[in-house]
């Protein structure tokens, strides 16, 4: 079982130095301090943000927005630390923090199409994909993400 808490401004820093090779390298956080002068990522107050350890270990983090019948979660596992089941461990602790501060909404996650290896953690997790793939315009530009609903 792994220990979390509201993310602190430190782990803020940290985490937003993780880097990601190859084609994860999409999801490399920008600097904290231009996160902070755009109001998004972790400065974005519509974000509520949860890190957790394995030990003293940060292994990972959580992001929860509020929709109007859902609850979105996006998840960040330490690059060192991936496939090692984690990720997995942190959808499964983050939808019963959505179970319990939001507890008339339904946990939801989106993903890109050609990120199998998230696909699976979130299916091992109890989600499944629902629906047809859609085009999103992100940030870093166009992508077809599939939305996936526990």
């Amino acid at each position: 079982m792994l220990n979390y808490h509201r993310v602190t401004e430190e782990e803020m820093h940290i985490i937003s130095n993780w880097k990601y090779p190859g084609e994860y390298a999409i999801y490399n956080n920008i600097p904290y301090s231009e996160q902070v002068r755009e109001h998004r990522g972790f400065a974005n107050p519509d974000n509520h943000h949860f890190s957790f350890y394995d030990d003293e270990v940060l292994v990972g983090y959580i992001n929860l927005r509020e929709k109007d019948k859902e609850i979105f979660i996006g998840v960040g596992v330490n690059p060192e630390l991936c496939n090692r089941g984690y990720g997995q461990v942190i959808v499964k602790m983050a939808c019963e923090i959505v179970r319990d501060f939001y507890p008339d909404k339904t946990p939801c996650m989106e993903v890109r199409t050609w990120n199998t290896r998230a696909i699976r953690c979130y299916e091992k997790a109890g989600f499944h994909i629902a629906g047809e793939a859609e085009t999103k315009t992100t940030p870093i530009g166009e992508g077809k993400f599939y939305k996936m609903l526990l």
